[in-house]
């Protein structure tokens, strides 16, 4: 019989007061924790405030130093800033010195400055009559080398120094060589026309012709053997021409493609603008307020009136001195001598003064101009059709292809050793197509439409598949519609689209498709250079700025080096910038462009200051692109800054600051971060400018080449920042 298993020992039963017990010291417990949890956390919280205290304290100790001495720091930056007025005063000794040269050189080419000079070499020109086509062609290049210069005399040229009458009369000097240049094209083509049956070909027994130069190409076919089957027309080794239909296989006609590198058609937009209209496309045009013009010329006047006054006072001060003098007849060597230096002295006083108060109103009228670059328009121009091309969002490039179906005028005939010709009256005519008619139309009868290949010029990038557009000569204006079935062969550069009826045709681009930038980096490469370098989606411009010029270093798209025809060339700032969007490479906002991208807007006046200061900076000193710009509101900008002398010089390490226009700090956060901190970089103080901010940390060497940079070198890096914009479209 197996043993019986013995009983577990029964578990003490807990009394009550044990309980209690126990409950207390819980109580206890959780009342001390807590306890030593609110202690702690007060100690943390006070030294939190604490911490926050002397913090208020040293940024109030800051704000108060900076306070203190941003007066002298004003006025110390305002002496460095007085190198915009002194460019601009250079400038325009310059552009009288070329009207100087201009006039000992007597070229025979016109003044472009003297209407006078213009409007008789529009005459004479008017005069000459029946002119070759390679005539035309050749005396096209002073035609637009004169148009080119008039155009860059209303760009260059503050408002300030040109009055409305003299704008009007340069317009119209561009207008009338840009009419007149159109018309001699036609009557040279007239001409060439009429010697269609002489240049005909043995083959085909039709007429062809290719003649070109750096600025027009004419290709031109004459149908003289008018074959139904001959419907497709290509010029000889190019795969540009036309497909057209039977109609005009079998009628006496001729195509011409003219290929204007230039843009004569799109209208002149005003170069003097206002505050209620802008410029759509003149962003880069150095414009002031009327106001601003007006109180400048007040000023003006009120200077000279006052110089004027100074300069008699002194000359009547002497007069009685000199009468007195002869009246004592004592001390007469000591008083003339005293005399002379008086007046001597105060004759200085007053052309001092007078200087001061120019530069100072030359001042005033620079800042107001650069600061109209970097203002947005508020309202948008509404667009009257949904084909019409609105010009502020696309850009035409590649210049204009005139395409036309033209008559074949009167052939020359030999007869008995002379040459007759029937000359008509009207002139070279337009073949209409589709014909024109009040009948009703016959269904059996169609006019399809016309296929065209065009050939893209290299000079010209286009980042998108290009678009055509063709003019409307009664609306004055380019649209899209009637253009149907566009292939675009990039490798090849070749266009094809079919058109209802020809006329002249070009090609846009959207003006902002490399806006916005992704990254942007300003360097100095030694004294009075920097390279300027703005990536964009498809591209990758590098700029070199050496005192008053700028030349395209390199262009690299998607990725790939490309080899450009501006590459290497050096040019002043706006016809740099003009060269530069005729090319495709467009990173020029306009003052509508923000209507079109997205942007990180700055306060004008903080954006301006800004600029102003990263040029009279810039020959010691790198600025880039940071992603904290981004963050700040639109008050104040952030960059990275750091010390460069040379382009061998080994790198400092890129430090965060930020401006708001009148206050620069070093920010403790590094361009890495995950987090926005408007923290003061640790023994760092405020100061009112950039300059003086980065005077704590910079190279004696590094200041001194601050001190001495030129101001034509200076002026240059801030016009192509205000043209470009980095910290707003960045």
């Amino acid at each position: 019989m197996a043993p019986k298993s013995k009983k577990a020992p029964s578990k003490k039963k807990m009394t009550k007061a044990e309980r209690l017990r126990l409950m207390q010291e819980e109580e206890e417990r959780r009342l001390k924790e807590e306890e030593e949890a609110r202690l702690k956390f007060e100690k943390e919280e006070q030294e939190r405030l604490e911490i926050q205290r002397i913090e208020r304290e040293k940024w109030s100790l800051l704000e108060k130093k900076d306070l203190e001495r941003r007066s002298q720091e004003l006025e110390e930056l305002a002496l460095l800033e007085g190198c915009f007025p002194e460019a601009e005063k250079q400038k325009r000794e310059m552009r009288a010195l070329a009207q100087w040269k201009h006039y000992t050189e007597c070229d025979g080419s016109p003044d472009p400055w003297v209407a006078q000079e213009m409007n008789t070499f529009i005459s004479l020109w008017e005069e000459e009559k029946n002119q070759a086509f390679e005539q035309v062609m050749e005396k096209s290049k002073l035609v637009l080398s004169l148009i080119e210069k008039v155009k860059l005399i209303l760009l260059e040229t503050p408002t300030y120094e040109l009055d409305h009458r003299t704008v009007l009369q340069h317009q119209g000097s561009i207008l009338r060589l840009q009419e007149l240049l159109s018309l001699k094209i036609n009557v040279a083509t007239e001409l060439l026309l009429r010697q269609a049956s002489n240049l005909a070909d043995l083959d085909t027994g039709n007429m062809e012709k290719i003649i070109k130069d750096e600025n027009v190409t004419l290709y031109v076919w004459a149908n003289l053997k008018k074959n139904p089957r001959h419907r497709s027309v290509r010029f000889s080794e190019t795969q540009i021409g036309f497909e057209i239909p039977r109609i005009l296989a079998t009628s006496d006609v001729a195509l011409r493609l003219l290929h204007t590198r230039y843009d004569h058609i799109t209208p002149l937009f005003p170069i003097a603008i206002t505050e209620q209209k802008q410029n759509p496309v003149g962003a880069e045009q150095v414009n002031l307020e009327e106001s601003t013009e007006k109180a400048v010329t007040e000023e003006k006047l009120f200077t000279e009136e006052k110089a004027a006054n100074e300069d008699e006072q002194p000359k009547a001060e002497q007069e009685r001195e000199l009468n007195l003098v002869q009246e004592e007849n004592k001390y007469e060597a000591i008083e003339n001598t005293v005399l002379q230096r008086t007046s001597d002295s105060e004759g200085e006083d007053s052309q001092t003064t007078q200087l001061e108060l120019e530069m100072k109103l030359l001042s005033e009228a620079v800042l107001a101009a650069q600061l109209r670059l970097v203002e947005n328009v508020v309202e948008l121009p509404e667009a009257s059709e949904s084909y019409k091309v609105d010009l502020c969002h696309f850009s035409p490039l590649g210049g204009v292809y005139h395409l036309d179906v033209l008559e074949l005028p009167p052939q020359c005939k030999p007869v008995k050793g002379w040459v007759l010709v029937e000359i008509l009256q009207e002139g070279l005519q337009r073949f209409i197509y589709p014909p024109e008619t009040t009948e009703e139309p016959d269904p059996d009868v169609t006019f399809p439409p016309i296929e065209v290949t065009l050939e893209i010029h290299k000079s010209v990038v286009f980042f998108e598949r290009p678009r055509v557009v063709r003019w409307d000569n009664e609306g004055k204006l380019w649209r899209s519609d009637g253009i149907s079935s566009v292939y675009y062969n990039r490798e090849d550069r070749l266009l094809t689209f079919n058109m209802d009826t020809l006329g002249p045709v070009t090609l846009i681009q959207d003006a902002h498709v490399n806006m916005p930038y992704q990254s942007w980096e300003m360097s100095p490469c030694g004294m009075n250079k920097v390279l300027l370098i703005v990536k964009t989606v498809f591209m990758e411009l590098q700029i070199y700025i050496k005192e008053n010029l700028c030349m395209l270093a390199s262009v690299k798209l998607r990725g790939k080096g490309h080899e450009f025809h501006l590459k290497g060339k050096w040019m002043a700032p706006i016809p740099f910038i003009l060269a530069l969007k005729e090319a495709g490479l467009n990173i020029f906002p306009a003052v509508y462009s923000h209507f079109y991208v997205v942007i990180n807007n700055k306060v004008p006046q903080v954006e301006l200051k800004a600029y102003r200061q990263m040029a009279l900076l810039s020959s010691a000193f790198s600025f880039g692109w940071s992603k904290w710009n981004m963050v700040c509101n639109s008050t104040r900008v952030v960059i990275r800054v750091r010390e460069q002398l040379s382009e061998e010089t080994e790198h400092h390490t890129w430090s965060l600051l930020m401006f708001s226009g009148d206050r620069a700090q070093m920010l403790k956060m590094q361009e890495e971060n995950d987090k926005f901190s408007e923290a003061l970089r640790e023994g760092t103080e405020f100061h009112s400018t950039l300059y003086h901010m980065m005077k704590d940390f910079a190279s004696p060497v590094a200041m001194e080449r601050v001190r001495h940079s030129n101001c034509q070198f200076i002026d240059s890096v801030c016009y192509m920042l205000l043209s470009i914009r980095v910290l707003s479209y960045s």
